[in-house]
């Protein structure tokens, strides 16, 4: 069944894990795993300190060239009457200053593992503008 818009956010902000599609300037998709606080319609991430091969990430750069981002969580049984998707569609952007340092209380509210290990950043905004999603039941 198709969800609202309310079941979906519902549903979103109790993920614990999504992924963000972004898309290059050459319109290349980009995916990667990300976790996120849900604050009103804004989803915050952040670039954490786990190891990276480069600190010129694809997703900031993609954001830069274009900001419309799509993030997925879903959750998946063996009892396929379990099932759900959620998408959220919208804009990203860095966030700075007040909301950055908020965006950052938010995570570490969300993931204990940011108090000892707070991510360098940056964080990101994605203002969400529409929601949409799936359940078997």
């Amino acid at each position: 069944m198709r969800l609202d818009p309310a079941g979906a956010r519902e549903r979103f902000a109790g993920a614990r894990i999504a992924r963000l599609a972004t898309v290059t300037a050459a319109g290349t998709p980009h995916l990667v795993p990300i976790v996120f606080a849900l604050a009103g319609d804004t989803v915050y991430t952040a670039v954490d300190a786990k190891s990276k091969s480069t600190t010129a990430l694809r997703r900031l750069a993609n954001i830069e060239a274009n900001p419309e981002i799509a993030v997925l969580t879903d959750f998946y049984d063996e009892d396929w009457s379990r099932l759900w998707w959620v998408r959220a569609d919208g804009t990203a952007r860095i966030a700075a200053g007040d909301e950055a340092r908020a965006g950052l209380e938010h995570l570490t509210a969300r993931y204990p593992v940011y108090v000892s290990e707070p991510p360098p950043g940056p964080v990101l905004a994605l203002d969400i503008t529409r929601w949409s999603g799936w359940a078997a039941s």
